[in-house]
């Protein structure tokens, strides 16, 4: 029986591959946190220290959050595809 051939990084098993590489991951967070912390603070700031945070604001600072993880994810992605003509992954 012939084994399986390993995704390649152009083909969408190989793109979520990258995605949910521990290491891209890691680093999509860490780029989450620092930037999603810095636009909530100046797009929600005011609300956050008046107390009067509403659920709509929650929901958009989640995705104040959710966008630059996004972001940095997909950066990983296409560099990766693109480091070597598309057979690279996060070693």
């Amino acid at each position: 029986m012939p084994k399986p051939s390993r995704p390649e990084p152009d083909s969408i098993a190989g793109v979520w591959r990258i995605v949910f590489h521990p290491r891209v991951m890691r680093r999509a967070l860490g780029f989450a946190v620092v930037v999603g912390s810095v636009l909530i603070a100046i797009n929600h700031g005011d609300a956050i220290a008046a107390g009067s945070v509403t659920p709509t604001q929650v929901w958009k600072m989640g995705l104040t959050v959710v966008v630059p993880y996004v972001v940095s994810t997909w950066s990983s992605v296409l560099a990766l595809r693109g480091a070597d003509g598309g057979t690279s992954a996060p070693q």
